[in-house]
């Protein structure tokens, strides 16, 4: 019982934040791990699992999520005729490239260092989302060719260090070429499965030192965090994906804004203050 009491605190954070994480990937096409890592990151470190590998764990487990919340989610948007299939199709090959680099990448570096690039990045996506405006525009149709390739290879490999479905890049990305914002938001759901995918499979096979692993840790995903979230995810990505089409959710993004620029800087504060 008293083994029980100790994880409860972190187990109701856990399911809390699962079911905000499915709410923001169906409603922002986040993916939920924008959420998710930061909230891994504070539930390990305060049951005590600090080593050089923290964040990678947090990475993994939160990919390990988007493939079920990705699925979920587009298959939603889909009912609304709101996916752009082509654009996923013409963007997933250099995506799951660049996931797969991103893997071989994150499991070399020391767990301070991807927490840098999660707060800077973050840093640079809430701002984005904060005072981005709707008449801002690179052109009217998405990159093709070799700046396609080399773009979605960008995006695959940035959103794996991140531990992020992809959407946090793919939305600004489409709404930057004309991409309607419903619309972007319903196919950035769908880049989430190219990146988590391929990420999650070498993650489970990648070999961690084993010294001061949250239990059940599985390659770099730990079971139990993933198992809590996902049993929320899975209800409520339907819930924002409905919303997305009845709420105004540039109002919305411009609140979630604030909320990651704080947490990503508090995560910073962490690394170069604490």
């Amino acid at each position: 019982m008293e083994y029980i009491l100790i994880f409860l605190p972190t187990i109701v954070l856990l399911l809390i934040v699962g079911a905000f994480a499915g709410i923001l990937a169906g409603l922002l096409g986040v993916g939920g791990g924008i959420v998710l890592v930061p909230a891994f990151f504070y539930a390990f470190t305060s049951l005590g699992y600090v080593n050089e590998q923290l964040m990678q764990i947090c990475v993994a487990t939160s990919l390990a999520t988007i493939v079920f919340t990705s699925i979920r989610s587009v298959l939603s948007h889909n009912k609304k005729n709101m996916v752009e299939w082509q654009i996923l199709r013409l963007w997933s090959g250099g995506i799951v490239f660049g996931a797969v680099i991103g893997v071989f990448i994150a499991a070399k570096l020391h767990t301070d260092t991807l927490t840098i690039i999660f707060g800077l990045l973050g840093i640079l996506i809430g701002l984005y989302m904060a005072f981005s405006k709707s008449d801002w525009s690179l052109g009217n149709q998405m990159p093709v060719g070799f700046v396609r390739t080399i773009i979605s290879t960008f995006v695959g490999f940035l959103s794996v260090l991140m531990g992020i479905g992809g959407g946090s890049l793919a939305v600004p990305l489409m709404t930057l070429h004309s991409i309607k914002i419903h619309k972007a938001v319903a196919t950035g759901a769908g880049f989430g499965l190219a990146i988590a995918f391929p990420s999650t499979f070498g993650f489970l096979f990648s070999n961690p030192p084993s010294a001061g692993l949250p239990p059940m840790t599985i390659g770099y995903v730990n079971f139990p965090a993933f198992i809590i979230v996902i049993s929320m995810t899975m209800l409520t990505a339907p819930i924002g994906a409905n919303l997305a089409h009845k709420l105004n959710v540039i109002v919305l993004k411009r609140i979630f804004a604030f909320f990651l620029i704080s947490v990503a800087f508090n995560m910073l504060y962490k690394i170069f203050i604490a």
